[in-house]
């Protein structure tokens, strides 16, 4: 594996462990609020930290197996693995958190609960704000490194990296649960109207529905199989139509394969006519050996000569 790829790989095994160590402790003091405040809302909140305490434990596993060798079987490895664990994170998200917080919702609007010792769900909620801000920025940190400058929303949306788009985006809906969560006990208190933590839970379900189908449909394309990102692919487009040994590009299809690329050339090389094929081969060798080391996450490259 190459630096840049074993640096990615480990950003996204740090953003999982951040969240992972948030959510355990949040789970923990949602449960014991919410059994003792009868709260929807914070069961809900709990609810949803479990699954994503469950969800990290999927994304390790599913990096674990990305470092499988490759073989006969599967002779370009088991990078894309990280794609089907991330949509079964994403489908955990829909149903376990948003699809119960709605059931739950819809449960405590028909048979209200009264809530009791509010404050201290408050409390438990300001807390887990905290938790869950650094698993957060945690997470942004490591985009950060790979993104720069890119705005969060377009980086989200071109990232090859399944794994560490999951987690961003449970931080994010998880944050924005918790202040859901944290407005609607707080009404309640102030009014003593139980409506409004039916009306909280109600709320948080559907934002970790929006998020969970934001996250399945970008896993999706790259289950299908996407491209190298659109940055990344025109880099490698414009460096190929410069190497001195290829007078014109003619095609270049690029895969994304998990933290690796695939990249298909066809092209029209120098000399081609009056060359001889010892002469092909070393200048084909030449321009992979550039784009390899130029982009260190194309693990196969593979060229065409041609004259169409």
């Amino acid at each position: 594996m190459s630096h840049a790829s074993q640096d990615s790989a480990q950003g996204s095994i740090r953003a999982i462990f951040y969240a992972l160590g948030a959510n355990f402790g949040i789970a923990v003091s949602k449960y014991i609020a919410a059994f003792w405040t009868g709260s929807g809302s914070m069961l809900a909140e709990a609810i949803h930290s479990t699954a994503d305490c469950a969800n990290q434990m999927l994304l390790l596993l599913g990096l674990k197996q990305a470092r499988r060798p490759a073989s006969a079987d599967f002779p370009l490895g088991h990078h894309r693995v990280t794609y089907f664990w991330s949509m079964i994170v994403a489908l955990m998200l829909f149903f376990m958190g948003g699809a119960f917080s709605v059931y739950e919702g819809i449960e405590r609007l028909l048979h209200p609960h009264p809530l009791e010792n509010g404050l201290i769900a408050m409390a438990v909620l300001a807390g887990a704000v905290v938790l869950e801000g650094f698993s957060l920025w945690g997470a942004l940190t490591e985009i950060r490194k790979i993104s720069g400058t890119q705005p969060f929303l377009s980086w989200f949306r071109e990232t090859r990296q399944s794994e560490l788009m999951v987690v961003a985006g449970e931080d994010i809906a998880a944050l924005l649960g918790l202040v859901l969560a944290f407005i609607a006990v707080a009404a309640t208190v102030v009014t003593g109207n139980p409506l409004w933590d039916a009306l909280g839970t109600l709320a948080i379900g559907i934002v970790l529905m929006i998020v969970a189908i934001a996250v399945m449909i970008e896993v999706k394309g790259l289950i299908v199989g996407e491209s190298a990102a659109p940055r990344q692919r025109a880099e490698i487009e414009a460096f190929v139509a410069a190497q001195p040994e290829v007078e014109e590009v003619l095609n270049v299809i690029t895969l994304a394969w998990g933290e690796k690329i695939v990249i298909a050339v066809k092209a029209r090389m120098r000399g081609m006519k009056s060359g001889t094929g010892l002469q092909m081969v070393e200048a084909i060798n030449a321009v992979e050996a550039r784009m390899q080391e130029k982009f260190p996450n194309a693990q196969w490259v593979f060229f065409e000569p041609d004259i169409r």
